[in-house]
């Protein structure tokens, strides 16, 4: 597949995020911190972008990561006539009309960060993300070999997915993601 230098770059840019977050939530694991619930979280505690993400609960390994949605904009090229045509009393034309052709762009979603549980750093082994990579590819989602890392095909493979599934999509492995694959234990209570 062919790929133009702004679809590298944001590739580029996608994985250096991806590999930026991967390196944050496995120095999270790497912290004992008493576990604590997202509503006993302190008010004047925020997670901002350079900060080590809040353990949710260590004894099954969830974090919180932090990702900024990409905006979606389209961008419309239309027609305007500045001048109409100058039709004689035959119905022949004497002069045709005018044209101007104006582009504009439209922003359909906004960019936006996003906050979400994620596995954190010490469940995402190598082994962990191959099976990541089978499930993708027993679902369609992923045509590469499996090589237990996250490359720029797992990162699309992960965000298209979860684009179907109607979570965030920002190609970061999100709990959600990870339990529409099979790969984490639903909690008793969502049984």
């Amino acid at each position: 597949m062919q790929t133009s230098p702004i679809q590298r770059t944001r590739l580029a840019a996608r994985f250096g995020a991806v590999c930026s977050a991967a390196v944050i939530i496995g120095l999270s694991g790497c912290v004992e911190t008493p576990p604590t619930r997202l509503d006993q979280t302190p008010a004047d505690h925020s997670i901002g972008p350079l900060e080590t993400p809040v353990v949710v609960d260590s004894n099954i390994g969830t974090c919180f990561a932090r990702d900024t949605t990409p905006a979606v904009i389209e961008t419309v090229t239309e027609q305007i006539m500045v001048q109409p045509a100058v039709v004689r009393s035959d119905g022949s034309v004497e002069q045709p009309a005018a044209f101007r052709t104006v582009t504009r762009q439209r922003i359909l979603r906004e960019r936006r960060e996003v906050e979400f549980e994620t596995p954190c750093g010490h469940v995402q082994t190598p082994e962990f993300i191959a099976s990541v990579q089978r499930a993708l590819v027993a679902r369609g989602y992923y045509r590469g070999t499996i090589t237990g890392a996250i490359d720029t095909r797992t990162v699309s493979a992960i965000e298209r997915f979860q684009t179907d599934q109607n979570d965030v999509h920002t190609g970061v492995l999100t709990l959600k993601t990870a339990r529409s694959l099979g790969l984490v234990a639903l909690p008793r209570d969502q049984l």
